[in-house]
This record gives C-alpha cells, sequence and structure tokens, in this order.
C-alpha cells in the first residue's frame, strides 16, 4: 500500500469530490491539506461556488483538466457514481478516504486499471508526516 500511497501523492493534479466549505469537515481539511502541501487541487462540490477562496466544480467533468489524483470524501454511495466518472475521463489513482469506501466501487476502479486506496488510510495523517 505503501507504492499506491506514493504515487498517488507524486502527481501533478488532483482533485476531492466532496470538498465543503464548512472547515470542520473532513472534506475541508483533505482539500487544505493537498493545497497547503503546493499540490495544484480542485474542489468538487456540486452545491457550492467556491471553497476556501478556491472555485468549486460540481463534477469531475466539468474540471478544466482531468485530475491524475483522486481524493474521495463522499458518503460511498455518492463515492460510487465518482468512480464511474473517474473511469470515464481517465483518473489514474483513487483515495477513498475512511467512511467514503465502497466494495464495489473499489472492485470496478481496479478492473478498469486504476490504482486504489482503500484500506482506511488517512490522506491527513500521511501528509502530516511528510
Amino acid at each position: 500500500m505503501q507504492q499506491q500511497i506514493a504515487t498517488f501523492l507524486s502527481e501533478a493534479t488532483y482533485a476531492v469530490a466532496g470538498a465543503s466549505t464548512r472547515q470542520h469537515k473532513y472534506g475541508n481539511k483533505v482539500f487544505r491539506a493537498l493545497v497547503e502541501s503546493g499540490r495544484t487541487t480542485y474542489p468538487l462540490n456540486p452545491i457550492s461556488e467556491s471553497v476556501e477562496g478556491h472555485r468549486a466544480f460540481p463534477t469531475l467533468g466539468d474540471l478544466p483538466e482531468v485530475p491524475a489524483s483522486l481524493s474521495i470524501v463522499t458518503p460511498p454511495q455518492v463515492t460510487r457514481t465518482i468512480i464511474a466518472e473517474a473511469i470515464k475521463l481517465g483518473v489514474k489513482h483513487v483515495w477513498m478516504q475512511p467512511g467514503a469506501e465502497d466494495a464495489d466501487a473499489s472492485q470496478l476502479a481496479r478492473d478498469a486499471g486504476l490504482t486504489v486506496i482503500d484500506d482506511g488510510s488517512c490522506l491527513l495523517v500521511l501528509l502530516a508526516r511528510s
């Protein structure tokens, strides 16, 4: 799993599905951590126009570019929809944050050749160590 995490974190572009406008929410913390680490990161939020001063996008398909790495902080039923779109668009790596995991979505992503991190690892913990 360490190699998948290193690969995920080595990419140039990121998106956070479930990026929240509320700072206490996990989706906001993950988004801020990626931005603060100097990574180009897009927030995905279907109901907000911006997150932390960054233009938010309703879906992956609305982004100006396809992110190589996608962090998912959504309920499992939403994760399935996001994975289907990520596969269609050509996202390379997905990291389902704790609570966003969905076994069917994970299998679908693996079958499509994506790198999948879904073992309960927390992006915030890993970024705090680096």
